[in-house]
């Protein structure tokens, strides 16, 4: 099939190949003669368009024709334009249903003191401030002797951060680390501060709150005289506590996952997308947890979410996400449809709302239980949200700072980057996963081949599972994950 309809109610389709002018193809509906050359991904009007009507997909508008667009007429950004505007006024109309518990499955995990649970046994050397970068990761360097094949790994991270920042920017940077501290996948966690910053050691505890002595270990630079090798002391100490660690059968419920998307094309929402939306429903059914972030590309696409709150005050706070993003465009008086990226566009995605429509499917069909703040940790099992961008390492760092262990990460143009937790990346068609070994981990392109999705979650929920249990490694735990990319929005002094 060289074209695909998602919804009926369409009043466009999608290019699964390169379509030359003159053909004629199917879309389960109806025959369809092409007017232009159309590239794989992008859209083919099913029917006329008029002037300013809506372009329907996903069953939903995704923008208006700001001409007349014939039936068989390639439909991008020549053509179309979005229909978002700034701050709007919601009606909560609950329309979600219950997802259905499944029979238990089990991964093999790290049980914490503190009864939460890890999926990798590493240590992490975490600085308060990006004056003592270069220290950190002297003092990886000089503690590597101290692993064994026991701990996954020692990493030191680095920010620019922590300093010359003021009232909640520098509250956002100290609760970010504060989650990273207290992150069950680090078995053992050696802060690191100079001395003199505002979002010193002392500072930085306050946002902590409770935490292990044994387990997390505080450096200051100018309070001795070698801090270089006092941190290999520590680490040491630490290395021989995690040591001890083995992995034990946990449920699956034990597990909380990231969602995200990044590089996205024209097959995202029909294929990775709604694959991790299927994996989102299962682990919800095994008693787990999902986080779905990237507020701006929820814009268009937000009264799905909406109406899938639990209860009145989620729905409440949802609106403040979404306006409150919209609120934080509009400060620095930059348009809030500016998106999707050449790199979308490229790929077939034509307007923000195009683009939305197929990001939000990764939160599957689950009711929203929960909305975090950047910086807090989750609290509810189910799916919730998170405020923060939709920069592919920002975005990632704060579902990890959020208590995800792991993230999954679903592109059509492909992405090496890496973040603190194994974050393993789904390819949205084959052809990528086939060009990029060494940088996608799963392909859900083949559901464009004809695999149907209910076989293809299956396998991937194991795969997920294996992932969990260190059976399987993700391609981006192979490459460098020392720099930490934090939220900021504020004055530096």
């Amino acid at each position: 099939m060289k074209a695909f309809r998602i919804n009926n109610y369409d009043s466009v389709i999608v290019a699964t190949c390169d379509i030359s002018r003159g053909e004629t193809v199917t879309d389960g509906l109806d025959d369809i003669e092409i007017l232009s050359d159309i590239p794989s991904g992008h859209k083919i009007a099913s029917r006329d368009i008029k002037e300013n009507e809506n372009v329907i997909k996903y069953g939903y508008p995704i923008g208006h024709a700001i001409r007349d667009i014939k039936k068989g007429e390639h439909v991008h950004t020549h053509n179309i334009r979005s229909n978002l505007s700034s701050l709007l006024e919601y009606t909560y109309e609950p329309n979600f249903k219950e997802i259905t518990p499944r029979e238990p499955k089990y991964f093999l995990g790290y049980r914490r003191p503190d009864n939460s649970v890890g999926i990798r046994n590493e240590i992490w050397i975490i600085p308060t401030v990006g004056c003592v970068n270069s220290i950190v990761r002297e003092i990886e360097r000089g503690s590597e002797k101290y692993k064994t094949e026991n701990i996954d790994g020692i990493f030191s991270y680095n920010h620019p951060y922590g300093c010359s920042q003021l009232g909640d920017d520098l509250l956002m940077t100290l609760d970010h680390l504060a989650g990273l501290i207290k992150h069950p996948n680090a078995a053992g966690v050696l802060v690191v501060g100079l001395g003199c910053e505002n979002g010193n050691i002392d500072e930085l505890k306050k946002r902590l709150g409770d935490y292990d002595p044994n387990r997390v270990r505080f450096l200051v630079c100018q309070q001795c005289s070698d801090e270089i090798s006092e941190g290999i002391s520590i680490v040491k100490e630490l290395a021989a506590m995690a040591d001890l660690c083995r992995r034990e059968k946990c449920p699956a419920s034990e597990l909380t996952v990231g969602l995200k998307c990044g590089g996205s094309d024209g097959f995202s929402g029909i294929t990775a997308n709604p694959l991790l939306g299927a994996f989102s429903d299962t682990l919800i059914a095994l008693g787990g947890s999902t986080i779905l972030t990237e507020v701006p590309e929820m814009f268009g696409a937000e009264t799905i979410l909406m109406n899938r709150c639990r209860s009145v005050q989620v729905f409440d706070k949802t609106v403040d996400l979404i306006n409150g993003f919209k609120k934080y465009f509009m400060r620095y008086g930059e348009p809030i449809d500016e998106n999707p990226s050449p790199g979308n566009k490229d790929g077939g995605i034509s307007t923000l709302e195009d683009k939305s429509l197929g990001c939000t499917q990764k939160g599957g069909n689950a009711p929203v239980e929960d909305v975090l703040d950047y910086g807090e940790q989750i609290r509810t099992k189910g799916l919730s949200l998170l405020r923060a961008p939709g920069n592919d390492l920002v975005a990632s760092e704060a579902l990890a700072a959020a208590g995800a262990q792991l993230i999954l990460f679903t592109t059509g143009r492909g992405t090496p980057f890496g973040s603190p937790v194994p974050t393993v990346k789904i390819s949205s068609n084959s052809k990528l996963a086939a060009l990029k070994p060494s940088w996608i981990d799963f392909d859900a392109g083949r559901l464009l081949s004809g695999l149907d999705m209910r076989s293809l979650s299956e396998e991937f929920t194991d795969y997920v599972l294996s992932v969990a249990s260190g059976e399987i490694r993700a391609s981006s735990e192979k490459l460098d994950k020392h720099g930490l990319a934090i939220f900021k929005d504020g004055i530096t002094l």
